[in-house]
């Protein structure tokens, strides 16, 4: 992979530009090339290391590439074949504490990726600043101090006691900070540098680690909004899977609507047509104690990606039985022997008496909304009502978790500007519901749960991390 001096001499200045407001751009000979916008500042440094193995892949020969970002700095050989080598990194903290100047200022410059060819002359090496040594400190106050003025004093040593072994122990109780997995540090691990996580690594980490908990006894949510097109059935559907892949416990979303609900449209369907009906009319045999636990199957209905399974409300179009408080009472008894999380999807009459049953017996209280004045207007009523109520009602609407999800309706008829203001919308509904409740997440829109059955490997990066922060903020209740 040698270089002749005329290749040298001919290989342009790259520079990869990465910002922290979500653009970058790759500067090749003076010519600017914007880096493809990616979901997160991750995705713009892949972008941005791509155009970099493009330009090693065009001139067929590695390019050494100088890291500049928010993470920290330090040197990569990238290879044509995508081959990475590793020459020198150190993390943003220690940069900062060595080179931070007496006063910050205002407006931070953007991190930036130099790239050199491989055979071009290498920088003298930094000498690396230490710390003067204490005789340097102060000629006044010289170290270590004269003898003649140490004066001596005679301490008294305690006797040995002897301890009991109940009192130690050779076992090491703190947790080991396993090395980083995302993001130029994660590279740096798989090379054989050893890197700890960054902080938002590390906040997804304890996210996975808060989902993943099994609680004494069952748990049960309920999702509630008033009004119909608050995306109530997507964040059932959404915190199910979530709980269900992380924690392993059994999951099950029940669609306690009291006519005809639409959990059953947007999930997968099992071999049978049984729901809620089926399942009350056998409760005596399920909850009988010689019933094997498998035969609740032959009622719910298994999500074979997600991990989850579903109890659909009755869908006989020439039906009309509504569900009543009785029999909300009789299939809770019957899910949580079968199951440790129950999950609720919910109709739009907070005076129905299945919804009132269902709010007995509930732990956590979710009220989805999106960036539309009348949904965020119905959810406050939602909550005012629940509060109004007092006792375990007010309980549950103080400990509530609001998720405010960018409006799909506006995304399908909206673009530019108009868009940015529904962005705005969700950020002052977001803002509106903060002071009166435990929690409030934001989602941003996703093409993955506007129509169809919803499926968490087909959403977008971002929109998986920020239902993964709603799963944990609702599991934090608990």
């Amino acid at each position: 992979m040698g270089t002749s001096p005329t290749q040298v001499m001919a290989f342009p200045s790259i520079k990869a530009i990465v910002r922290d407001n979500g653009t970058a751009e790759v500067v090749v000979a003076g010519n600017s090339r914007i880096v493809p916008a990616g979901e997160s500042l991750q995705d713009l440094r892949n972008n941005a290391l791509a155009l970099v193995v493009g330009e090693a892949q065009t001139l067929q020969r590695p390019v050494r590439v100088q890291i500049e970002d928010p993470e920290g700095h330090g040197e990569l050989i990238v290879h044509p074949d995508n081959k990475i080598e590793s020459v020198s990194y150190e993390p943003r903290t220690a940069r900062r504490r060595a080179e931070a100047p007496a006063t910050t200022p205002e407006t931070a410059a953007p991190a930036v990726i130099e790239t050199t060819p491989l055979t071009a002359p290498e920088p003298a090496a930094k000498p690396v600043e230490t710390a003067p040594t204490p005789a340097a400190v102060s000629d006044a106050q010289p170290w270590p101090p004269a003898a003649s003025e140490v004066t001596e004093t005679a301490v008294e040593e305690p006797a040995p006691t002897r301890r009991s072994l109940k009192d130690t122990s050779f076992l090491v109780s703190a947790p080991v900070l396993e090395p980083a997995t995302q993001g130029w540090r994660g590279v740096l691990t798989r090379l054989g540098i050893r890197m700890n996580p960054s902080d938002e690594e590390l906040s997804e980490r304890e996210d996975i680690r808060t989902v993943s908990q099994h609680w004494p006894g069952p748990r049960t949510i309920a999702v509630v909004n008033r009004k119909g097109g608050a995306n109530k059935t997507p964040t059932v559907v959404m915190l199910s899977a979530i709980l269900a892949r992380y924690s392993g416990a059994a999951t099950v979303a029940w669609d306690n609507n009291e006519s005809q609900g639409t959990l059953g449209w947007r999930t997968e369907k099992g071999s049978h047509d049984r729901s809620v009906l089926d399942l009350i009319d056998s409760s005596t045999e399920l909850l009988s104690p010689s019933t094997n636990a498998a035969e609740i199957a032959k009622f719910v209905h298994h999500q074979t990606a997600d991990k989850f399974d579903v109890l659909r409300s009755d869908e006989n179009e020439e039906g009309d039985h509504e569900v009543t408080a009785e029999e909300v009472d009789i299939a809770h008894q019957v899910l949580t022997r079968y199951y440790r999380l129950v999950v609720m999807d919910s109709g739009n009459t907070a005076r129905a008496a299945n919804w009132r049953r269902m709010i007995d017996h509930t732990n956590q209280l979710v009220v989805p909304v999106t960036a539309i004045e009348d949904r965020a207007e119905a959810a406050r009523l939602t909550l005012q009502t629940l509060e109004s109520r007092g006792g375990h009602d007010a309980e549950l609407a103080r400990n509530a978790v609001v998720i405010v999800s960018e409006s799909t309706d506006a995304k399908r008829s909206m673009s530019g500007d108009a868009l940015k203001r529904a962005k705005d919308e969700a950020e002052r509904i977001a803002k509106g519901f903060e002071p009166f409740v435990r929690a409030v997440v934001r989602i941003p829109y996703d093409p993955a749960l506007v129509n169809g059955p919803i499926r968490y490997e087909a959403l977008q990066p971002a929109t998986q991390r920020a239902w993964l922060a709603a799963a944990a903020a609702v599991a934090a209740g608990f």
